[in-house]
């Protein structure tokens, strides 16, 4: 079976009879074991995949009007994501065996157009790193190199996709958990606007960062997702109530824009030359097609990582309390009384990295030292916020490497957590301002590993960044 890059593809051959939902499962199921070696796949939904396969092929013939927007779409989904009946743990020992009582919206809806589940995929544990190396279920590694670390949160979707074991993948973004590993893996990684896609249903790591996104083999495949899976949800009350564009018909670009980059982040020493040669190579692109582009100064680069960090920390502490080995999850053996039991129970459930972030997290908020790190933290994130609300004013779009490197070896990073924290310089920036952005492939290294080329916008601005996006694509 050939390797299909868009659903218009596999939708095409299904009309014209050269294939069937089945046989699409069935190669996908083969694929999955064939790169088992990787660790992508936590669960696959093997007879469940087949059985909605069966079915869907069924209803083509009756009905084919009855049929969804995503008829032929198979995607994994991150375990983050809450689907009714199966188990979702956060690839975290403190969730083992447990099983959801209710979807969350967005796999309701890809659901009700016909989407296919066909797994739930490894990640960093409660989305926490950036290499896919903080899971209980061990670390995923990068099919292009499989001594290279695939990216983070979100590994395991880039290497589902990346690997052909479904079309695309559905996962979560909280400072780049879905464009880092896009980069990393030569896709495409689509984070919208904060409150685009409802949470409900999406384990939080840091409520006001967290965003449900996308890995996918192609830019068209992000809008029909989007589309899907976008609007006003009355279980999350940060869900935007705005209205959902037709992502899907969106078409690439055709007149002059305005875009701008940071000076010191293409000309920083951090940045990889091949990356920072490739960058500048595209805004030479951009400029002989006949759009304006410039760089500008970014006077809070080196602060973007401490107040992620910070606000994150911050959240998790918060967030990741209600494990407590009481109500559900893993519980310890260790009960003589109340406090030994929460202490044993959150020691052995959680990871090392997760621990640390939720001792970080408790610091920057304990009493004499709130007002030091998190109001301030607070307080760069609306400068930050209010300079990109200005820079929209007057420049379309804002494009950055989405990487300072590419992929790294595995446990390359392992002893120190500040480089890998480092790693998210780039990405963290559109989780802080809330606003949407997609990273497509820019090239390769001498060694083959691929790195991508983010673009932003500003918030709720998805048709205009896609429409981009795509203009993008034709450049490269």
């Amino acid at each position: 079976m050939p390797k299909y890059s868009t659903l218009q593809e596999i939708q095409k051959e299904l009309h014209k009879g050269e294939t069937s939902c089945l046989a699409l499962v069935e190669y996908y199921l083969s694929q999955i074991s064939a790169s088992q070696d990787l660790n992508a796949y936590i669960e696959v939904f093997k007879t469940e995949a087949k059985n909605k396969a069966t079915e869907l092929d069924q209803r083509f013939k009756e009905n084919p009007a009855s049929l969804g927007r995503l008829f032929g779409m198979v995607v994994s989904i991150k375990d983050l994501l809450c689907y009714k009946d199966h188990q979702v743990t956060g690839s975290s020992k403190i969730l083992e065996g447990f099983t959801s009582v209710f979807s969350a919206t967005a796999i309701n809806r890809l659901v009700k157009e016909d989407a296919i589940i066909i797994g739930r995929v490894n990640c960093d544990e409660f989305g926490m790193g950036s290499a896919n190396e903080n899971s209980i279920f061990g670390s995923v590694k990068n099919g292009l190199d499989n001594n290279k670390i695939p990216g983070g949160s979100s590994g395991g979707s880039a290497v589902s996709v990346q690997m052909d074991t479904c079309l695309a993948s559905i996962g979560s973004d909280t400072g780049g958990s879905v464009r880092q590993p896009a980069a990393f893996c030569g896709l495409v990684g689509m984070k919208p606007s904060y409150g685009r896609i409802s949470r409900h249903g999406l384990l939080a790591y840091a409520s006001s960062f967290d965003q449900i996104g996308t890995i996918s083999n192609s830019v068209e495949d992000a809008g029909i997702l989007l589309e899907v899976m976008a609007g006003n949800d009355e279980y999350d009350a940060t869900c935007s109530k705005l209205p959902v564009e037709a992502y899907s018909k969106t078409t690439a670009i055709n007149e002059p824009c305005k875009i701008a980059y940071f000076k010191n982040a293409i000309h920083n020493e951090k940045l990889d030359a091949s990356i920072r040669a490739a960058t500048e190579q595209l805004i030479n692109d951009l400029e002989s097609k006949g759009h304006q582009v410039k760089g500008v100064d970014f006077e809070y680069l080196d602060y973007l990582v401490p107040t992620y960090y910070v606000l994150t920390t911050a959240e998790a502490s918060s967030n990741l309390s209600r494990y407590d080995g009481l109500r559900y999850g893993h519980r310890s053996k260790q009960n003589e009384n109340l406090i030994k039991s929460y202490q044993a129970t959150r020691t052995e459930g959680f990871g090392a990295e997760v621990k640390r972030r939720v001792m970080m997290g408790t610091f920057v908020l304990s009493s004499g030292y709130y007002d030091a790190y998190f109001s301030k933290a607070q307080k760069v994130r609306r400068l930050i916020r209010d300079f990109l609300n200005e820079l929209f004013k007057e420049y379309d779009y804002l494009i950055l490497p989405t990487t300072p490197e590419t992929a790294w070896t595995v446990g390359n990073k392992d002893n120190d957590p500040i480089k890998a924290y480092l790693a998210d310089i780039y990405t963290v920036l559109a989780n802080l301002a809330g606003i949407p952005a997609v990273s497509i492939p820019l090239g390769k290294e001498e060694d083959g590993m691929p790195f991508g080329i983010q673009i932003m916008s500003r918030a709720f601005n998805e048709q205009e960044l896609l429409s981009f996006a795509k203009h993008l694509n034709s450049l490269l």
